[in-house]
């Protein structure tokens, strides 16, 4: 090759850099992991064109930058690979049946996951499974059933497993579930989950790594080249690692590592030891972002300031102290961490605002976009003031609201609903925002998630049509406006010379497509740093 030889050259009908002022391009060289040049001729970087060069000629097609989901969860998509795949299930009975299929091949003792990604809306018994139907699927294992990142159902053996009988103390911030006659119907929410969860034994390595081989090139097929994974542990990490190692990961991960379940300031300190190896920032594809907190609960437990609908008597659930939130999240950003806490209800951002603030007023100077608001899902208008004012930038997850509207409706009636995720009232406002799916509750997808902030179109609906953006905005917020929020604004997010080369080739321009035709539109190459990712995750 000789010295300006590209390693691929794209021409196309469009290549949106996403510059600033700069006008559609036509063709993109790409050598190494670095965009090398753009044309706005589509024969302007034929010089580049060398023995070895890749040439896609697409004359058709646009080009995009590759999306950064904000908020999501990797790990668990990871899981979800070799879980019992209960999504599938439209009723309790087929749900258990499934179950039980894995049970005649699991050896007994031995724990049975089920994927999260499923809502008990989605079946004809519009429930969870209790307990004592799990017993029914298998008495001879434990089984956890996970739906979403806040809630679990196991059965029997596994509350015996835990001990969890019931005059157990219910965990501050947690719910030990019981049915109508006070029995215990093996659900845990929130802080009562490790409860269980503390006994899985560690998975197979391998087996883990070729689940994340197989979710994050699930992940690249519909565009996202970049995923901040809101909630590993250590041993995730670690896993993380080894497939970073074996060359597995087809996506880039930006890691919080998860205080979730933790109480204490002497808590994190001891997770923040633990993390002091993963400070070097040096590896493109495998990063350390900060801390994750968690304030309060999802959907069935976000504190509210007002009564649920559904329970005059119940206004959600705080997961931490205020106090004692301060001290921790004082310890992390004193350590040079960033902070990422979830508050979902209107009570719980209100409260986050106030412990963020008090952080700030003891710790002056720290830098822009250390402390990040997870979700905001009813953050009012003066909440949302105050975020801005306090330099707090907010993740938002359409995607998220699109799934679970009907459950949310339930709790919080369809006023709250509607006016969940206000993506207008932040532009407007001039906040820091960036977008995500929050998989395994929203269904990830680079257009799936911008045709949900343009359209509000949730499963029951238009749901607060007001807070709608435009396309050429929800577009930055999962390019421009997320690589800001993760401070690579001079590593990825335009197609720019010197950049990262990860991009998108769509055969449709998804600028021009509209309702199903853009929310179920796949592009039909992703590159990350310059390789190509299939959907099996093969580069």
């Amino acid at each position: 090759m000789t010295d300006r030889a590209a390693d691929l050259l794209i021409r196309a009908g469009a290549v949106h850099t996403l510059v600033p002022g700069q006008p559609p391009q036509r063709a993109l060289a790409v050598r190494g992991d670095r965009i090398a040049a753009v044309s706005p001729d589509p024969s302007g970087l034929d010089d580049r064109v060398g023995a070895r060069t890749t040439v896609h000629d697409l004359p058709g097609a646009t080009v995009l930058p590759a999306f950064d989901d904000t908020h999501t969860h990797l790990i668990l998509a990871g899981y979800g690979a070799h879980d019992v795949p209960v999504q599938e299930a439209r009723t309790i009975p087929e749900f258990l049946d499934l179950i039980r299929q894995r049970a005649t091949t699991t050896p007994e003792g031995e724990w049975i996951r089920t994927t999260t990604n499923w809502q008990e809306l989605n079946l004809a018994e519009r429930r969870l499974p209790t307990a004592a139907e799990l017993d029914r699927a298998t008495d001879r294992h434990p089984v956890l059933v996970k739906r979403g990142g806040h809630n679990d159902v196991v059965n029997t053996y596994a509350l015996r497993l835990a001990g969890i009988t019931e005059d157990t103390p219910v965990p501050p911030g947690g719910v030990i579930g019981r049915d109508g006659d006070g029995h215990l119907n093996g659900r845990l929410v929130d802080n009562a989950m490790p409860l269980v969860e503390r006994l899985l034994p560690d998975p197979d390595r391998a087996r883990r790594i070729e689940g994340l081989r197989l979710a994050s090139g699930q992940y690249a097929a519909t565009g996202i080249g970049t995923v901040r994974d809101c909630a590993v542990t250590p041993d995730d990490y670690a896993v993380l690692l080894a497939a970073r190692e074996a060359g597995a990961l087809s996506t880039r991960v930006r890691a919080l590592i998860s205080a979730l379940g933790l109480t204490s300031k002497a808590q994190v300190e001891d997770l923040l030891d633990a993390m002091e190896d993963w400070r070097d920032g040096s590896d493109p594809w495998l990063r350390v972002w900060g801390v994750k907190f968690g304030l309060d609960g999802g959907l069935e437990a976000g504190a509210t300031e007002e009564p649920y609908a559904c329970d005059h008597a119940f206004s959600g659930t705080l997961t931490w102290d205020p106090d004692a939130l301060v001290e921790a999240v004082e310890a992390v950003v004193r350590r040079g961490w960033r902070v990422g806490t979830h508050a979902y209800g209107d009570r719980a951002v209100r409260i986050l605002l106030d412990v963020y603030e008090r952080v700030l007023q003891r710790n002056p100077g720290l830098p822009a976009g250390t402390m990040v608001m997870e979700h905001g899902g009813l953050a009012g208008p003066e909440q949302r003031a105050r975020a801005v004012a306090l330099g707090v930038p907010v993740t938002i997850q359409q995607p998220l609201l699109h799934d679970t509207a009907e459950v949310e409706e339930g709790f919080w009636g369809p006023e709250r609903v509607a006016r969940l995720f206000p993506a207008r009232g932040w532009l407007d406002l001039g906040a820091q925002v960036s977008a995500g799916s929050d998989f395994p509750v929203g269904q990830f997808g680079a257009m799936r998630s911008v045709w949900g902030m343009t359209t509000r179109q949730t499963v029951i609906g238009v749901k607060g049509p007001e807070h709608a953006i435009t396309y050429d905005e929800a577009l930055t917020l999962h390019t421009t406006q997320a690589v800001r929020l993760l401070g690579e604004e001079s590593l990825r997010g335009t197609l720019t010379p010197g950049r990262l080369a990860d991009l998108t080739i769509w055969d449709l321009d998804p600028a021009l497509c509209h309702g199903d035709a853009l929310r179920d539109l796949n592009p039909t190459h992703t590159f990350v740093g310059g390789l190509l990712v299939t959907p099996d995750g093969m580069r």
